[in-house]
Order: structure tokens, then C-alpha cells, then sequence
């Protein structure tokens, strides 16, 4: 049985936009429903009834309405979502426009900067006029290469404004990561900034920006923000601009929103690409609108009064995610470097000096937090924080104990998953509800989300394939070059039909509570009982001597062995005590099932630049088979360590 850490009270509970929503839904269809599990029932088995109540509720600026809420409820794919309704996605991220802070730049080592709701509109308004003047218009696509810094906000809402869509990646991404994606959409201009700074370094964008606009033919102007230094020379980049210089001049300009169809494009995402070229995810403007605010307004109860941070980069859904943030007036703390310089208290210092209420960060981030015997709690005053996020990989019991003994004891803690797909979540928070150590604490209103077994079948306390079973309007209208739909389908509905498979690996509880133990195509198999690797991550993270690890399951002798390789601390060997000590310590906490059968010291362990362990590519380098696309890896050349280690062909 979890444990359960922390549960709001009565006052907290009937303050929260979840229990008024719930209060509506009472009214309006006749209800008594005084929990979340039953609300999300309901929410589930009446999902035209859900949306067309929470569109109401969010108050979502539109020029015309909806002849439907869905059409074709039982296609997944093929659904269509409140056909008829005209909206501008940027219209209703700008319906503030006073002097309360939308937006707080934070940049590694330099003091922060702040952006007025009405400076915002303003700066939008001039960046959508010389987007215009340049023939944008709806559909042609607008990218950023460039840091998590207000200019990316900035157009990507002028881009919107004009109906054009948007893509953006991380500066930290090579030309051929780059390429890999910015090339398929042909975009006709790009955003970037002189460089960024990461560890108390400033690091040049322009030499790869040139090379990428070497291959780039489609690019018809290029905006450069002076960021690294005040007047940076883009006299080499063709059909350069300095940003200042770019956009309109004057002030008081309007924004002439162009009304547009629920499913027009808003954004381009993409697949880690670890496997193959990435997968471009095209997404719809109103299908990401209603999902992110159901999922800010309703999941994360978040309003006027919160200042709400995510540490993320324009590389990862995150970013799309906390931008969405401005539809509900809340003020955006936009962080950009490493979160551990100059030291690991960094954003806790941050968190302090800004009155951060909502906290969104990685697993990741918090494991090596945890390892850096950093208390938070000792050393900055957090009174106002009283919700932190966490996503990216399954967050271990282990860290959900940490954060509440020494962060804060009073605080929601959400563990949130999904996906980039989606870019939203499948199982989240729920500001009603208790929170336990290890699990989400629910699914997803009007997500029909279940563990299906081998054989197809929902199940209860058992792990099983994350499946979706009704559609949701942030579903990706479709696969870019994927005219006949293929792609599309084979990503998602190829093995249950009408159902949307996820392959993540999960276990939904009798309370609604959902646990993540990993990808299921990582998913470890030996003596064919099925153990998700999050279960051996969790028991690792524990064991100080150990700085971080990953885990795969290697075809031998007609079965799959476990085999775990460890990073430890510089200087230090893997002794066959040390060896012992991880081996006991899994059996004891987990099953012998779950002990690896080889132990193997790494110098590294690869990650996606999104910071996610990439099992697979280890798998595939010691298999012999190529690893497709190192440049979404964030450290590509550890991998060569993995293919030459003799202690795997031997028993």
C-alpha cells in the first residue's frame, strides 16, 4: 500500500477551479458527485457533454460557434473536433493586456527582466505587422532555434496571430538535429539568438545557424536576437535581420486576429527521433487550447494570482505547455541555462525571489537533486510555492519522500505524464485529492486511459500498456508528409484497433491512481515476466554510490537478461562488493526476478536532449544495429562505450 504524503484541506479543496467545475457539472446534468473519480467517470462516459461544459467554463474567445461538439466519436483516428467554431489560438493567450507581469526572464547568471501583459500585446502586435508585411499568412511555417527567453514567445504568438504554424528546437540541438526537422516543414523564417549561456559560458549559435541555413533553401528571412552581446555580427548569415530591426515601429499597433478553424495548425512537434528521422506531429489551434487550459486551469488549479515556472527549453512540449499559461493571466518565470550554476540551489534561489506558486521541473532534475544533498527547505523560504510538477520520466518514491522532507512539507506534489504527442498528459494532478508516494495522482478528465493486459483488457493493480480509448482534441490532426495517413496510424493504433497505445507501461490502482514504470518498448522481459525499468531506477537511486544508471534487457540464450550499467563517482571502481551490495538491495526491495544478471561500470549514460534515458539506442548499439539519429541524443559520443564491451557475450 503507498503511503500517502500530503491531502488538501476542506478550505483548499472547495477554493479550486476542479470543485467548482464539479459544482457545474452537478447543476447543469443533475449530478452528485463530491469526488474526482466520480467526476472523471462521468467526464469519460459523457465526453461531448465534458468539452462543451469546460469550453464554456474556460470562457474560450471565439468568432463563431461550434455546429458540433464531435463528430464521429467512436473514430480514433478520424474524430473531429467543435467543427464550425472559428478562434485565434494567440487571441485567447492575449485576452490580458494590463500591466501585471506576464512575463520573467531569468537567464543563467544575469539578473532578470520583466514583461508587462501590456508590453506583451504590444511587442506581438509589432512582430505580427512585419510578419505580414513579409506575405506570412495562415499555414506557412515559422520556426525558432533559439533559447527559452520572451522573443520565443513573442513570435511564436505573432506567427499564430496570422494563422501560420510553429516549430521550434533548443539551440543546443546540431546542425543535423536541426535539419532533420526544420527540413521536412520547409519554413519561410527563423528566429534565433546570437548564442546562450550554460555553466557560466557563452556559447555561439550563428557558426551553426549558418550552417544550417546552408541546407535550409526554404528560409526567407532570418531574425537574430542580441542575447550573448549587444551587436552581434550577422553581416555572413544571408537574409539576416537583427529582431529590433525587424519588427514594426511605433506602438499602440492592433492585432488583427485571423479566425480560424478548430483544426487549423497551430504547432509542429516531433518524435525524439532516436530510431529514424523524427516524426513531425502536426497540432490543432483549438485542440491544444481547451487540453492545456483544462489541464491549467482544472489539473493544476492555476489563476491571476500564481507565478508559474517550468524549467524546460523551446525543444521540449513543456515549453508549449507553460506559454499556454497566459490564457489564464498567471505571471511565466522563463529560465534559461543549467539549473545547477552556480551551484544546485539555483532555481530554489529563484523560486525564492520570484514567489514562485507553481513549480514545474523533471524527475531527472529532482534525482540529482536529491544526490546533491541540497535541502531546499534549509536554505530559501518557500512559503508561497504550493504545487511542484514533475514529468519527463517516472518520478521514484524515493523523490516524492524527498521533496516533502526537505522542500516542503505542504505542497501538491503532481507527477504528470504524456506525451509530446499529445502535448498534454494522460495522468496528472488532481488539487482535490491526496497525493502518495510513487503515483500520479489521477487520469485525465475526459481521458479514457487504462493498463490493458497482453490480451487487450483494462486491468486493476496490474501493469499493463498505457491505452487511451476515446479521442481528445489534442490528438494530432495528422502526421506531416503522411498523405495516406500511415504513419499516423502505425504510431498509435497498429496493435489495438480504435485504441490508442501509448507504450508507456503503467498500473492504474482501485483509487485511480496511476503508476509509470517505463517505456514498454523497454520493458524487460526475463523468464517472460514483464518488469518496467523504472522499478530497478527507483531502487538504484537510493544507493549513494552510485551517480546514475540505465538498464536493458539483452537477448541470451533464447531468454532476456537484465543487465544494468552504473555511473559512479569520478575515481571511484565497481568492486564485486559494491556488485553484491546493488544486487541484494534489488532483490531485497524488489524480487530476484528484477537482479541484474551482469553489473557494468559506464563513463556515461546517454540522454535525448530532452533529458530522457534512451534505452533503446543502448539496446541497438549492442545488438549491432545503427542508431539511426545520434543527433537527438544530447551526448551522442557515450554511446561508443557500449559497443565494445566483451563482458556481454559472456555468460
Amino acid at each position: 500500500m503507498a503511503k500517502m504524503l500530503w491531502q488538501p484541506s476542506e478550505e483548499r479543496v472547495r477554493k479550486s477551479a476542479m470543485y467548482r467545475f464539479m459544482q457545474l457539472v452537478n447543476s447543469r446534468f443533475n449530478c452528485r458527485f463530491n469526488d474526482y473519480e466520480s467526476l472523471h467517470a462521468w467526464s469519460v462516459a459523457n465526453i461531448p457533454d465534458f468539452w462543451a461544459t469546460f469550453w464554456e467554463f474556460a470562457e474560450v474567445i471565439h468568432s463563431a460557434p461550434c455546429t458540433a461538439v464531435v463528430e464521429g466519436l467512436d473514430k480514433m483516428p478520424g474524430a473531429r473536433w467543435f467543427p464550425g467554431a472559428r478562434l485565434n489560438f494567440a487571441e485567447n493567450l492575449l485576452r490580458f493586456r494590463d500591466e501585471r507581469t506576464a512575463l520573467v526572464f531569468k537567464p543563467e547568471g544575469r539578473p532578470a527582466t520583466r514583461i508587462s501583459y501590456a508590453a506583451l500585446y504590444d511587442e506581438v502586435a509589432r512582430m505580427a505587422q512585419s510578419l505580414r508585411a513579409l506575405g506570412i499568412k495562415p499555414g506557412d511555417r515559422v520556426v525558432g532555434f533559439i533559447p527559452n527567453m520572451p522573443q520565443a514567445t513573442i513570435a511564436m504568438l505573432a506567427a499564430a496571430s496570422l494563422g501560420a504554424t510553429w516549430s521550434s528546437c533548443s539551440p543546443d540541438f546540431g546542425i543535423k538535429g536541426v535539419l532533420d526537422r526544420f527540413g521536412q516543414i520547409q519554413p519561410r523564417v527563423i528566429f534565433c539568438a546570437d548564442g546562450y549561456f550554460f555553466k557560466g559560458r557563452a556559447i555561439d549559435s550563428l557558426e551553426r545557424l549558418s550552417g544550417i541555413l546552408k541546407e535550409l533553401r526554404s528560409i526567407e528571412r532570418v531574425v537574430v536576437v542580441p542575447f550573448t552581446r549587444p551587436a552581434p555580427d550577422i553581416g555572413k548569415l544571408p537574409k539576416a535581420v537583427l529582431w529590433d530591426e525587424f519588427k514594426a515601429k511605433g506602438s499602440g499597433l492592433p492585432i488583427r486576429f485571423e479566425q480560424l478553424p478548430f483544426e487549423h495548425p497551430l504547432y509542429i512537434m516531433y518524435s525524439s527521433g532516436t530510431t529514424g528521422l523524427p516524426k513531425c506531429m502536426v497540432q490543432s489551434a483549438g485542440g491544444i487550447l481547451v487540453h492545456h487550459l483544462k489541464e491549467l486551469r482544472l489539473h493544476t488549479d492555476l489563476t491571476r494570482a500564481d507565478t508559474i515556472f517550468y524549467f524546460t527549453t523551446c525543444g521540449w512540449m513543456m515549453w508549449n505547455w507553460l506559454t499556454s499559461s497566459l490564457a489564464v493571466g498567471a505571471t511565466l518565470v522563463l529560465f534559461d541555462g543549467n539549473p545547477f550554476h552556480p551551484d544546485p540551489g539555483a532555481l530554489w534561489e529563484m523560486a525564492e525571489e520570484e514567489k514562485i506558486t507553481v513549480f514545474g521541473t523533471s524527475a531527472g532534475y529532482i534525482t540529482a537533486l536529491m544526490n546533491s544533498q541540497v535541502k531546499p527547505r534549509e536554505r530559501y523560504d518557500l512559503s508561497h510555492l504550493r504545487t511542484v510538477l514533475s514529468t519527463g520520466s517516472p518520478l521514484s518514491v524515493e523523490g516524492f519522500e524527498f521533496m516533502y522532507r526537505d522542500v516542503k512539507s505542504d505542497f501538491q506534489l503532481a507527477s504528470i505524464s504524456g506525451g509530446t504527442d499529445l502535448n498534454g498528459c494522460f495522468a496528472l494532478g488532481n488539487p482535490m485529492g491526496p497525493v502518495y508516494a510513487g503515483e500520479l495522482q489521477c487520469r485525465g478528465l475526459a481521458m479514457d486511459v487504462h493498463a490493458f493486459s497482453s490480451e487487450g483488457k483494462p486491468v486493476i493493480n496490474q501493469q499493463g500498456e498505457l491505452v487511451c480509448r476515446k479521442p481528445f482534441p489534442s490528438m494530432p490532426i495528422y502526421f506531416w508528409d503522411d498523405p495516406d495517413g500511415k504513419k499516423y496510424f502505425g504510431a498509435y493504433f497498429g496493435v489495438y484497433p480504435n485504441v490508442w497505445r501509448h507504450g508507456d507501461f503503467i498500473e492504474v490502482n482501485e483509487r485511480g491512481g496511476v503508476t509509470i514504470f517505463g517505456r514498454s518498448d523497454a520493458t524487460l522481459n526475463p523468464g517472460g515476466v514483464r518488469i518496467g525499468t523504472a522499478e530497478i531506477y527507483s531502487i538504484v537511486a537510493l544507493m549513494p554510490e552510485i551517480v546514475d544508471s540505465v538498464v536493458i534487457g539483452q537477448n541470451w540464450k533464447n531468454d532476456v537478461r537484465v543487465i544494468l550499467f552504473v555511473k559512479l563517482p569520478e575515481g571511484e571502481v565497481l568492486t564485486e562488493a559494491l556488485k553484491q551490495k546493488i544486487k541484494e538491495t534489488i532483490r531485497n526491495l524488489a524480487s530476484p526476478r528484477h537482479v541484474p544478471a551482469k553489473i557494468i561500470a559506464v563513463p556515461g549514460i546517454p540522454y535525448t536532449l530532452n533529458m530522457k534515458k534512451v534505452e533503446m539506442a543502448i539496446k541497438k548499439v549492442i545488438d549491432g544495429q545503427p542508431v539511426l539519429n545520434k543527433d537527438a541524443l544530447g551526448n551522442p559520443e557515450v554511446l561508443d562505450f557500449y559497443a565494445g564491451i566483451k563482458e556481454l557475450q559472456e555468460d
